[in-house]
């Protein structure tokens, strides 16, 4: 039995399926953690959706920005943007099969033998690891709970609060949650997100740093596997901090990782981009 975790998939199936056929992965016995944002922006946001969910029982997953934005266009087809390639799937017959199996994902995955967390973005470095997962619970119990989601997919959307406060309750308080696990970047030492910076490391503004770069970050201890940022193009030079998003939908790469021997692979995505 093998583990990989695999990068931004983004409606990229051919990378995907190139990756697997290159590890011989077998879905009767090994596993596959993926970083989140399966689609959107990709050619085959529909088909990658119903290639993972024929083998969602060899699947771990997070949810990313662009899985939440589907979810909230299922809601309101007025969310869509210009160059979002998320049509096909509300448009699909079997498409509440599959949304009914993405609100049931995780924003934050902790592995505990392996000491080894996921995370599409980030965790915030004034959160230790437990709590970073009671609050990623507090956006998973709202996706689950039929009376909570429409309210918190209507107000998912927003940068501000900008700072984490545990005074902050309802949809402000999920919102900041949301952030700093699936857009997150730049912040300062006591969680101050940065929203707009979206490029390489020096890009920072004034006072702030990516966020896995704090000295005081309280995760240091635990492995962290992430993805989101394609800038970083799959390199991350933070020890025990693992970036995944190599830019497929971009025309990079695919990367995926055995979790456990640190080994990787890259499919090439220039005709993903064509």
């Amino acid at each position: 039995m093998a583990t990989y975790a695999v990068g931004d998939l983004q409606g990229c199936l051919k990378p995907l399926q190139c990756l697997l056929e290159r590890v011989a992965f077998d879905p009767a016995r090994d596993r596959l953690w993926l970083v989140g944002d399966l689609v959107n922006r990709g050619p085959a946001s529909l088909e990658t959706l119903r290639f993972l969910y024929g083998m969602r029982e060899a699947l771990v997953c997070v949810l990313g920005n662009h899985d939440l934005h589907l979810l909230a266009a299922a809601r309101n087809i007025e969310r869509l943007k210009r160059g979002d390639t998320l049509r096909e799937i509300l448009e699909a017959p079997d498409r509440d099969e599959l949304l009914q199996w993405l609100r049931q994902q995780k924003l934050l995955h902790y592995d505990e033998q392996r000491d080894t967390a996921m995370v599409h973005a980030g965790i915030p470095p004034q959160w230790n690891m437990a709590k970073a997962l009671r609050r990623a619970a507090e956006v998973e119990n709202a996706l689950r709970d039929d009376a909570l989601y429409p309210m918190f997919l209507d107000g998912m959307y927003g940068n501000e609060p900008a700072r984490w406060d545990k005074e902050l309750h309802g949809i402000a308080r999920l919102r900041v949650i949301t952030n700093y696990f699936t857009r997150m970047r730049f912040c300062k030492a006591d969680g101050t997100l940065d929203l707009k910076s979206k490029e390489g490391l020096d890009t920072a503004p004034a006072g702030y740093l990516p966020w896995f770069s704090h000295k005081q970050r309280k995760t240091r201890d635990q492995k962290i596997i992430f993805g989101h940022w394609a800038a970083l193009e799959g390199h991350c030079d933070e020890p025990g901090v693992f970036a995944l998003d190599s830019g497929c939908v971009w025309g990079g790469s695919m990367t995926l990782m055995n979790i456990d021997s640190g080994e990787y692979h890259r499919c090439d995505c220039s005709e993903e981009a064509a």
